[in-house]
């Protein structure tokens, strides 16, 4: 691999920035186990004990939107979202997997 492409690491730069936020990390494990509506994923998020306002899921919502990792789709005056690919969900659990690990 090339380490020396600023191009590839600027990409994978990006990619852990979206990803820098517990919020976002929630959300995208919600969004692995399938489309979700706003309503939806705040639900999920409270009952996971980590409770956030619509405004401020929207804000996390436009940064994993504007990175390109989740896709809404309108449904009325819902709009669902879901991952563009299965890539991310894989990086953001193990990541977790990761974190978890006794390391020495």
């Amino acid at each position: 691999m090339d380490t020396k492409a600023p191009d590839r690491l600027a990409g994978a730069v990006d990619l852990l920035k979206a990803l820098a936020s517990a919020i976002r990390l929630a959300i995208i494990v919600e969004l692995c186990e399938g489309p979700r509506c706003v309503h939806e994923l705040q639900t999920s998020l409270d009952a996971s004990g980590r409770a956030v306002s619509q405004p401020l899921l929207s804000q996390h919502l436009k940064v994993l939107r504007e990175a390109g990792l989740v896709t809404p789709t309108r449904r009325g005056t819902e709009i669902t979202y879901q991952l563009v690919d299965a890539h991310v969900g894989h990086i953001v659990n193990d990541a977790i997997r990761h974190s978890q690990e006794e390391h020495p």
